[in-house]
């Protein structure tokens, strides 16, 4: 594979499908494998006049899965199927407190719905080169509400590890999401917009009887 190639595959690196089964691969396909070392983050901010008496939270997913498939005569039919279960996300900043507890629960339990969401995904529709990267738009669902987005990654290969890293941001009034306002008299308040970061690593799969 060329590194023009491993270029065109890296900008597809963060995608998945909203549902059905993954298509199987073809033999004329190459196929890398999401290990746990990618990293999916979101960043919120504080709102409001008294947006000081908060905090800005860092969120993290402990887990992610995923595999690219890749077609080097035909890059435009390249996917990649990642899921973030939301019921792996976590609220690392600030230290722990009886607010981030109260951030977190309401998090999980109010503002995400696993019971009935349970994974945020991405599906690229187009790829054009930005700068020294690439841009993806794609749609992005969260709590069952999709909306388009787009990534600009940045883009690096090494043998058979592809990585990609980018970051973009919502606002999560667009997902039907009410942002967290708590404290005394509602005076903490997260902002609307929020800032997700992503850094995937891939590693090229080597076993042929792949599952559908």
């Amino acid at each position: 594979m060329t590194a023009s190639q491993c270029v065109v595959l890296a900008a597809v690196l963060w995608c998945s499908p909203t549902g059905g089964p993954a298509q199987v691969a073809a033999h004329d396909s190459v196929v890398y494998i999401l290990t746990p070392s990618s990293r999916f983050e979101v960043k919120t901010g504080k709102a409001g006049l008294l947006g000081f008496a908060g905090h800005g939270h860092l969120v993290r997913a402990r887990t992610a899965s995923g595999r690219v498939v890749y077609y080097p005569d035909s890059p435009a039919d390249s996917r990649v199927e990642v899921v973030v279960p939301v019921d792996s996300l976590e609220v690392l900043t600030p230290r722990d407190t009886a607010e981030i507890r109260k951030v977190t629960e309401t998090m999980r339990s109010e503002v995400l719905h696993p019971d009935r969401n349970p994974l945020i995904s991405f599906v690229s529709t187009t790829v054009t080169p930005a700068g020294d990267g690439l841009e993806v738009r794609g749609r992005l669902t969260i709590a069952g509400q999709t909306r388009d987005v787009a990534v600009v990654m940045r883009l690096g290969a090494a043998g058979d590890t592809l990585q990609a890293i980018g970051s973009f941001s919502v606002k999560q009034t667009e997902f039907g999401i009410t942002p967290y306002r708590g404290g005394p008299a509602g005076t903490v308040r997260v902002a609307d917009r929020v800032e997700f970061n992503v850094a995937v690593v891939a590693v090229r799969h080597t076993d042929s009887a792949l599952p559908p």
